[in-house]
């Protein structure tokens, strides 16, 4: 894999010179029409051996095109902050929005690369975390993004001779870093592991560029060449032609039943027991929180539901529990423009809480498969492959340590009328009730098919749906607060085995 990089290519100082002006302009020329269309965001990674001219070259791009349109970033040792979150989160949160770049050193492979050289992990974790990264790049690339990946590349030869010449020359000696000497002792297993994860991870979509990186003149221009070849067929590629994707109709009822319709909306509770099991509840969950297990987790709440279901309420009770710089409230309502820069998930990413934090939020990422889907914000391919995105993005919360408890609260059309008029006559509740909600209405069955189908795709071991009977408020609050009890302490009972 690695052969056409460690045969000593060169380029001569004047031909190098004659390419450089015609280069430069151009690809400052794409950069400006990406900033301009604003249609997708480019994520260069940067990745190979050390000493190969990775951080000269990237130096070099940030001169030759307009560095306030890059943002370069380096993942070294992770923080206390980072190392209390799930490991995407990190990259994540420093994704460049639409029509920017961002440069990613010590990315993702660096970590899976380095964990497996050094004998953290074995082939099996490594494998894993190959097929996340896959993940990744695939979803990135089907919200839009450009990914470029480069292997700056020396052979072991050509490694030694630079670090002896470097050795030797008490000017320049200083350029020689720990991680140097260390790469040269495990050259073999470095190179043997990285063609691994270039072999499974060079995709159409996002693929592998190995560069010799002996000669810097023969370096630049192949980076500046491929940056640019990117961008241009990027940039002229017409958006419309996607790939739509196998979009039949998901599995359908033929007697007309169907998931909510199932549920037992007479379940109902007296005040006295409401009061008695609420307070109950409120002080199970505020034990559970201050619990010392609860450092090893983090506890993520998504509530879901029908116009005037009463998520808010419950949300409340639940939130008065608790002591308030415990958890955090995060209402989604439509993205901003920042975070329509962004793919979908970023910005339920960066709202991740830390261990030991609750995250409560009010509607989530289930917009993508719900609003998004009945209303056409997005394609049917965009929709139908969020099943599968979410339920990795779950599932790497899990991973970390997340309870993760998701709530759908469900009631009949007849009692959301009821609320709606109510909501009309009482002043203080007018500002509950839009144009929209009465609108949504005469969708209700679209809907319904869509929250079929979202729990069918998406209630999965680590994360499943919990279907909350609504009709009755003080039923749905002790429903919700014994839930996410039971959650915490079936993660707590995990911890002991």
């Amino acid at each position: 894999m690695f052969e056409s990089a460690e045969i000593g290519h060169s380029i001569d100082k004047d031909t190098y010179e004659a390419e450089v002006p015609a280069l430069r302009e151009a690809l400052l020329e794409a950069q400006y029409e990406l900033k301009q269309q604003a249609r997708f965001p480019v994520i260069v990674l940067i990745n190979g051996i050390e000493g190969a001219g990775k951080g000269e070259t990237v130096k070099l791009l940030n001169e030759w095109m307009d560095p306030r349109l890059i943002e370069v970033r380096t993942f070294d040792q992770q923080t206390d902050e980072e190392l209390a979150r799930p490991p995407a989160w990190r990259y994540w949160r420093a994704l460049p929005p639409k029509g920017r770049m961002g440069v990613f050193f010590g990315n993702w492979y660096s970590q899976m690369l380095e964990g497996r050289v050094h004998g953290q992990f074995k082939d099996a974790v490594l494998d894993q975390a190959i097929a996340g990264a896959e993940r990744l790049e695939q979803m990135l690339c089907d919200e839009g993004a450009l990914i470029i990946k480069f292997w700056f590349h020396l052979s072991k030869k050509q490694m030694k001779a630079r670090l002896k010449a470097l050795k030797d020359d008490p000017l320049h000696n200083w350029r020689i870093s720990p991680l140097d000497w260390q790469q040269s002792q495990t050259y073999d297993r470095f190179v043997r592991f990285g063609e691994r994860v270039l072999r499974r991870t060079s995709r159409d979509y996002a693929p592998w560029h190995v560069v010799e990186g002996v000669d810097p003149h023969y370096r630049s221009l192949a980076v500046g060449r491929i940056l640019l070849e990117s961008l241009q067929a990027a940039l002229a590629n017409n958006p419309k032609g996607k790939h739509q994707g196998n979009v039949a109709p998901l599995g359908r009822s033929i007697d007309q039943k169907s998931l909510l319709g199932a549920l037992d909306m007479t379940l109902r509770l007296d005040k006295h027991d409401y009061q008695e099991q609420l307070v109950t509840e409120q002080a199970r969950l505020a034990g559970l929180l201050r619990d010392k297990r609860m450092r090893r987790h983090a506890l993520v709440a998504v509530f879901e539901g029908n116009d005037a279901a009463g998520k808010g309420g419950a949300i409340r009770r639940v939130a008065a529990a608790l002591d308030p710089r415990q958890y955090r409230i995060v209402p989604i309502a439509a993205p901003t423009e920042e975070e329509r820069a962004q793919p979908y998930l970023w910005r339920f990413w960066r709202h991740i809480p830390a261990r030991g934090k609750f995250t409560i939020f009010d509607r989530s990422w289930y917009g993508r498969v719900l609003v998004e889907r009945v209303e056409g914000f997005c394609s049917p391919a965009d929709w139908m492959r969020a099943y599968g995105e979410i339920n990795d993005f779950e599932e790497q919360l899990s991973n970390a340590g997340v309870v993760v408890v998701k709530f759908w609260l469900a009631i009949d059309q007849q009692t959301q009328l009821v609320r709606f008029e109510e909501r009309e006559q009482i002043p203080f509740k007018r500002y509950k009730i839009t144009e929209e909600d009465w609108r949504n209405r005469d969708k209700w069955d679209v809907y319904s098919e869509a929250v079929g189908d979202m729990v069918d795709r998406t209630s999965t071991e680590i994360a499943p749906w919990t279907l909350v009977e609504a009709n009755d408020k003080r039923w749905a609050r002790v429903k919700v607060l014994r839930t996410i009890n039971q959650a915490l302490e079936a993660a707590f009972a995990k911890d002991k085995k």
